[in-house]
This record gives C-alpha cells, sequence and structure tokens, in this order.
C-alpha cells in the first residue's frame, strides 16, 4: 500500500477503495481466501496431508521476502494463540509441525482449522477471515494515506459487498487457481523492501 501511496496512486479514499478491491479480488480470492477454503473442506473430508501442502505452496508463492516472512510470524503468532484459546487436534498438530520446521505458518490456515473446530459455516468462516485481512489495511490507510476515522468506517461497510462476491468467486475456483495473484501486487511488495520512508512491514 506504501509503494502505492508514494507512487501517487493511492490519494484518498476513492483510489484506496480501488486498490483494495484489487488486492480482494486478486491476492485474497486466489490466494489466502482459497487456501482458507481448501483447508476447510480437507477437514471435513479428512484429507489432513493438504495442511501442508497449502503451507508450503503460500509460502513459496509469496515472492517478496518481507511479506513471506511476515505471513509466517502472524500464522505463528496466531496459532500460538488459537491453541490456547480454541485447542483442536488439528491445530495442535500443525503448531507442532511449524515448531519441527516442518510446516511454516500461515493465517489462512489456522483461521480455516479455528473455524471448522468451532464448526462456523464455510462461507462465513471464508467472509470473516477476508474481513479480518482487510479491516488490518484499512486501518492502516487511515494512518499512512491518511484518511479520517469516518472514512475509515465507512471503508469497513463498503467493502463488505466486495466481500461477499470475494467468497462466491472462491467457491467458484479448482485446485489449478490457486496462486494466479497480481503482479503489480507482488512487485509492489518488493518495492516496498527499498522505500526510504516506511510507516509499516511489507
Amino acid at each position: 500500500m506504501e509503494t502505492y501511496i508514494q507512487d501517487q496512486q493511492i490519494l484518498d479514499k476513492e483510489s484506496f477503495l480501488k486498490a483494495i478491491g484489487t488486492y480482494i479480488s486478486h491476492q485474497l480470492v486466489y490466494c489466502d481466501g482459497l487456501a482458507c477454503r481448501f483447508i476447510f473442506e480437507a477437514l471435513e473430508n479428512q484429507h489432513i496431508s493438504e495442511i501442508i501442502k497449502y503451507d508450503q505452496l503460500l509460502f513459496v508463492s509469496s515472492l517478496a521476502n518481507e511479506t513471506r516472512t511476515g505471513n509466517r510470524r502472524i500464522g505463528v503468532r496466531l496459532a500460538k494463540l488459537c491453541a490456547q484459546l480454541y485447542p483442536s487436534e488439528h491445530l495442535t498438530n500443525y503448531l507442532n509441525q511449524i515448531n519441527r520446521k516442518e510446516a511454516y505458518g500461515h493465517s489462512s490456515l489456522v483461521f480455516a482449522m479455528v473455524s471448522f473446530h468451532l464448526q462456523v459455516e464455510k462461507d462465513t468462516a471464508l467472509g470473516a477471515y477476508l474481513f479480518s485481512c482487510v479491516s488490518s489495511l484499512i486501518q492502516n490507510a487511515v494512518r499512512g494515506i491518511p484518511l479520517g476515522q469516518t472514512d475509515g468506517q465507512k471503508l469497513l461497510v463498503e467493502v463488505q459487498l466486495l466481500i461477499k462476491g470475494a467468497v462466491a468467486a472462491i467457491n467458484l475456483l479448482n485446485p489449478e487457481d490457486f496462486g494466479a495473484a497480481s503482479p503489480g501486487l507482488e512487485i509492489a511488495q518488493m518495492r516496498h523492501e527499498r522505500l526510504d520512508v516506511r510507516l509499516f512491514m511489507s
């Protein structure tokens, strides 16, 4: 996001909403959100090996080093926290695999496991995961662009329609579609690592 702000492609609420729409429809739909759906369905069908498969795919498909490392750190922290709050066999096993360096850790997989364990309906879980990703970006935009708190609250409402569409799109995709993210976003993430002045990690 900061790369686009410095390039003056994101200047205000409207340009940010356009950018976040692209982020949702590409990065979240084809990568994180799709992985969340696949793991939820894998748990339903007891295909537990899919967890490691998508853990590794998510890690290697993130081209920017800081983004890859950040996703892993967030995933590990979330796994540790949720293992205490919502303990389950699948999450405990995943955390053990992370500790043995057999898995990297990713928040979308943890979210799927916790949602499945709590018997949350799949589409509700997907929508909640996407909203959690987007809401943190909106919080960053309020400080980084900057936007007012009122615009931030409006964006939280306006993105809900985009998220609903994203959930529908995720449910239509196949495993072959996984990882078809936007090159522009990945390049911006790599460029962000080299910015002279930054407020946020990539």
